[in-house]
């Protein structure tokens, strides 16, 4: 038998090396091919808030009343208009009046309001007509007591206009009487009194 030397040896050790990695790579090759595949994604997605959106038709104070006297009373109706998309619940609530000087012999626990929820839409009251069934409104509460709810948990009537858009808005008309007590005492003469009407609506 022929004798395999031991420089022919040491070469065909090192001969074996690239054969493995090549079969190794073979393997690999094949592994990496051994399997099909496929994908499919949905259209680009996204958010967008709904809306609320109040506005009313007044533009202005709806009261300028001047030189009352003892029992004077007076009524404005004024037109709120819902154009928001989403469904909410209104109130209406007061907020200070900020001018100088400051009230004077408050008149406000003297002055009575009645708050009347309806339907029309003229400022001059001519088409107001009460909702029927008749709602929580209308309700009688002294200038002071309504001039303290502030916020909006505070604030009073049922109107819940659902979505809207600015072409087809959802109306609610308020009409609101006042009247100066008849008891209301000397030391009231020359008082004043302010608040601003704010009506909110928050989405439900």
């Amino acid at each position: 038998m022929a004798q395999i030397s031991a420089r022919t040896a040491k070469w065909a050790k090192w001969a074996v090396v690239p054969a493995a990695l090549l079969v190794s790579g073979l393997a690999v090759s094949q592994a990496s091919y051994s399997a099909f595949s496929d994908k499919t994604v949905d259209a680009g997605n996204n958010w967008a808030a709904g809306t609320v959106k109040l506005v009313n038709n007044a533009g202005s104070a709806v009261f300028t009343a001047t030189n009352l006297k003892p029992g004077q009373n007076g009524a404005k109706c004024i037109t709120v208009s819902s154009t928001g998309s989403l469904a909410s619940t209104v109130k209406l609530y007061a907020k200070d009046f900020n001018t100088t000087p400051a009230v004077t012999n408050d008149l406000s626990p003297y002055i009575d309001l009645i708050i009347t929820e309806g339907t029309g839409a003229a400022a001059n009251c001519s088409d107001f007509a009460v909702l029927s069934p008749t709602p929580a409104t209308p309700s009688t509460i002294t200038l002071a007591a309504f001039d303290a709810k502030k916020t909006f948990s505070d604030g009073v009537g049922i109107w819940a206009p659902a979505s809207a858009t600015s072409a087809a808005p959802a109306t609610r008309t308020y009409k609101i009487d006042y009247t100066l007590r008849n008891n209301v005492p000397d030391s009231a003469q020359g008082g004043t009194a302010n608040v601003v009407f704010t009506w909110e609506a928050q989405n439900s």
